[in-house]
């Protein structure tokens, strides 16, 4: 059933996706979008929970007693929220934590609860390994120091250069963020959606010619059901399909339909049903629910966005000029004959 919609992946389909385009594309090439569309047969996805720290068997470790936590204080007063062995983790350890996280996450913890006290798991977990690599100390092999020297090194650069590229915190202006929203107004057109409702009969092209006719057999059976005056096409594809949800596709925008059903699509009256579309997957009738018309963003809808938009870019610009700079202060001096030397030995 995957035939009905042609996804351009090229596109992104979400106003979340949108965002994710709009930080990553310089201002001239903002991509059309439009609101997710309904897949035929997975079911939607599920919120993506916040990153975790780094220990992947955490999901093996139980929720840690909760005895004696009631009350419990760190040395400095803070309240503890969890135990394991002889590390605690304290509110304000969760607290940095999730300060840490980006908005997206942040909000997928207050959305779901049961996240945090997975993520406090989490940190348990990564306290116990601590725990026990320190135990053995591992951390003072040399190989492995050596690694954590070099990531201490990448990590202050990076911590360091976000400090020299911040933008202000009152920028973009709102004169700005009006020219920018203007400037791109042609871009944030939402185009034409259609809710629809499916009945699909499986029948590969391929398939061989007894289960073709069976499911020519079938299809005439649903086109007679169809007919019929008062005909229920919800209930019809319940019993066609075993679809709970009656075949409802929801809403589709216009450029992720295929052109063989687009051409159907358009030309139903609300609440019309096509006739029986052959593709390369099977048959495919289609009811038209309801249409809603082609609109752009409004400047509310996209604020956030555009900001991250402009202040990331704005983060780019400074830290490349920074890095120029200091370049141009420093000029590097390289010995071309040991480095072309070192890359022949290399290839050997």
């Amino acid at each position: 059933m995957n035939f009905l919609i042609a996804i351009r992946t090229s596109q992104p389909v979400r106003i979340a996706a949108m965002a994710a385009a709009i930080v990553c594309l310089p201002m001239g090439a903002l991509a059309q979008t439009a609101p997710a569309p309904q897949r035929i047969a997975p079911p939607p996805a599920k919120q993506k929970p916040a990153p975790q720290p780094v220990a992947s068997e955490a999901t093996a470790v139980q929720a840690p007693a909760t005895q004696g936590l009631a009350s419990a204080k760190t040395s400095g007063g803070d309240d503890v929220i969890a135990r394991v062995g002889n590390a605690n983790i304290s509110a304000e350890e969760l607290r940095a934590y999730v300060g840490a996280l980006g908005a997206q996450d942040q909000a997928a913890l207050a959305k779901d609860p049961a996240l945090l006290s997975q993520t406090v798991r989490m940190l348990l977990a990564n306290r116990l390994v601590l725990q026990e690599l320190t135990a053995k100390k591992w951390d003072q092999q040399p190989n492995v120091a050596t690694q954590l020297d070099r990531v201490r090194e990448n990590a202050l650069i990076e911590i360091y250069l976000q400090s020299v590229s911040t933008p202000p915190a009152g920028f973009p202006s709102e004169e700005d963020l009006q020219k920018i929203y203007d400037a791109n107004r042609g871009a944030l057109l939402v185009p034409r959606q259609f809710q629809l409702a499916q009945i699909f009969i499986a029948s590969p092209k391929d398939a061989d010619k007894a289960t073709e006719d069976k499911a020519k057999k079938n299809l005439d059976e649903i086109l007679g059901k169809l007919k019929a005056p008062g005909a229920d096409f919800a209930a019809i594809a319940r019993a066609a399909s075993e679809s709970k949800d009656g075949g409802d596709l929801g809403w589709v925008a216009e450029n992720q339909i295929r052109p063989e059903i687009k051409a159907q699509v358009m030309g139903l009256a609300k609440n019309g049903v096509s006739e029986a579309i052959r593709l390369d997957d099977g048959w495919h009738i289609l009811k038209l629910l309801d249409t809603k018309a082609a609109y752009t963003r409004t400047l509310p809808e996209v604020r956030e966005q555009l900001v991250q938009q402009i202040r990331t870019e704005r983060a780019t610009m400074m830290r490349r000029a920074y890095l120029a700079e200091l370049l141009k202060r420093h000029p590097p001096i390289l010995n071309e004959l040991a480095l072309s030397n070192l890359l022949d030995r290399s290839r050997k």
